[in-house]
């Protein structure tokens, strides 16, 4: 086959795997480990763009390339048909900068060099490498760890993720300024700090950088203040081309700071420098926060971080690993990701206890020990006297089934609202994970128990009746008594 025969042919081959995924409640899971876009092809080569060379990797282990291959062999009946992997970021930068039109095999062999350049080994990362040092600014805060490549966005982050690179790629430009704003320990610093890095990587001498929070703002602010230097701080603050402020949050009820921060937002956006901001809530729940900082801050994009899904938390801890150069059981693996639910902070706490006690106690390590090495952290899934098996009672007597009926694969109507009503129902009342209810209810996967969830979720929402429905099958099972 020629040049861009087989493009069709890919389009509808991931149109059915989407199909498939969808119908078995795993559609975040496809978003997720198919990401994957058609360049270009030849004859028996198909050139792809992926994210990062991490996820192509996971992607080819948990085997959804072959199953790419093997839509495309029943569609064509081309055996063999090989795929040529190429970092997205690093595909957008040779197309950009090639003023000449290259061949497939000058492309491979060019993306192959710019893939080692793009994602090196942690440990000879080229943002590790360096200092956050500009002319007349030194940024000892700024972690030369967090880059885009040691972030994992998965599909609810993957927008704000696309946004922040897009502003480190064209600051000043393409978003400004830009808030990210999202409870403890879900990324917000990491993606405002690799917005940083990757500027100051590419553009460090030419341009001034700055990352503060905003405690150390406030304290310089106070201290040139006290010593009759105003000029010193508003010097400093706006002739910058990029400032990275964290935890705005900080300042409320602080009117002078308040004051200052408003009039150097004005000169940086007069200037077009890039501002990114960070907050622990969205804006209009800061109290005391002036109307007119409010408005400056909200008049850019507003990026909300959500608690990573199971599966980027998964991907996570496979980074970690990773970098790390250290091994787990993938059944403990699983097990981590599903047990911390709440952010990525706890879940890196998680997978370092784990391997500590892994390194010194020289043992391998098994879901029981991982289960009992968190139990102190994350409390077991029991609430009181509620338990799955009385739920699962409790739901199958009021729509006249039996348990059996709730735990089997069978996809009819009579039993799938009762089985998704009992899964709902067990992680409102539980603190079972996703993984560990999909095991109760005969060995469903976590994506299809979050699919429940969030089907019965929305049915709340947009039907009262049945809301009233699940509240009193809720008040039942907490008065069950077996």
């Amino acid at each position: 086959m020629s040049e861009n025969n087989y493009k069709d042919f890919w389009q509808y081959s991931m149109e059915q795997l989407a199909e498939e995924y969808k119908n078995s409640g795993q559609e975040n899971e496809f978003k997720l480990w198919f990401n994957i876009e058609y360049i270009e092809d030849t004859i028996d080569t198909i050139t792809v763009s992926v994210p990062s060379d991490f996820l192509w990797q996971q992607m080819v282990k948990k085997g959804n390339i072959r199953k790419i291959q093997e839509k495309l062999e029943q569609l064509t009946g081309q055996k063999d048909i090989a795929f040529n992997p190429i970092i997205k970021n690093s595909f957008e930068t040779l197309t950009k900068n090639s003023s000449t039109t290259q061949t497939p095999a000058e492309e491979k062999s060019d993306s192959s060099k710019n893939n080692d350049d793009l994602n090196p080994a942690p440990k000879e990362s080229k943002a590790e490498s360096v200092s956050i040092v500009s002319p007349q600014y030194k940024n000892t805060a700024l972690n030369e760890k967090y880059t885009f490549d040691s972030f994992i966005p998965g599909t609810n982050l993957q927008f704000a993720y696309n946004v922040a690179f897009s502003a480190a790629e064209n600051p000043g430009l393409k978003a400004n300024p830009i808030l990210l704003y999202g409870g403890v320990g879900l990324g917000k610093t990491h993606l405002m700090q690799a917005i940083g890095n990757k500027i100051f990587t590419e553009k460090g001498e030419k341009l001034k950088i700055y990352y503060i929070q905003a405690e150390s703002f406030l304290n310089e602010f106070t201290n040139d203040i006290r010593n009759k230097t105003p000029a010193k701080f508003q010097s400093k603050y706006r002739k910058l081309d990029v400032l990275l402020l964290d935890d705005i949050h900080f300042l409320q009820n602080k009117v002078a700071i308040q004051d200052e921060l408003f009039y150097t937002f004005e000169a940086l956006h007069k200037n077009n420098a890039q501002m990114i901001f960070t907050c622990d809530r969205p804006l209009r729940e800061i109290r005391e926060m002036a109307d007119r900082l409010v408005s400056r801050l909200g008049s850019g994009m507003s990026l909300d971080l959500q608690p990573p899904t199971y599966e980027t938390r998964k991907a996570i801890l496979c980074k970690k690993l990773e970098i790390l150069q250290k091994s787990l059981p993938e059944d403990v693996i699983d097990y981590i990701a599903g047990a911390v639910e709440t952010n990525i902070r706890d879940l890196e706490a998680a997978l370092n206890k784990i391997l500590g006690y892994s390194e010194f106690i020289d043992n391998q390590i098994t879901v029981d020990i991982a289960r009992q090495q968190l139990k102190d952290i994350y409390v077991s899934p029991n609430v009181g006297n509620i338990s799955i098996e009385n739920i699962q009672k409790v739901i199958a007597d009021s729509y006249q089934i039996t348990v059996s009926n709730l735990k089997s694969s069978s996809r009819a109507q009579k039993y799938v609202i009762p089985r998704q009503i009992a899964l709902y129902i067990a992680k409102e009342l539980t603190e079972y994970t996703f993984t560990e209810l999909g095991n109760e209810f005969g060995g469903k996967d976590h994506s299809t128990v979050m699919h429940a969830c969030n089907k019965i979720k929305d049915m709340i929402k947009t039907d009262s009746s049945f809301g009233q429905k699940i509240n009193g099958l809720i008040k039942e099972v907490k008065e069950y008594k077996g």
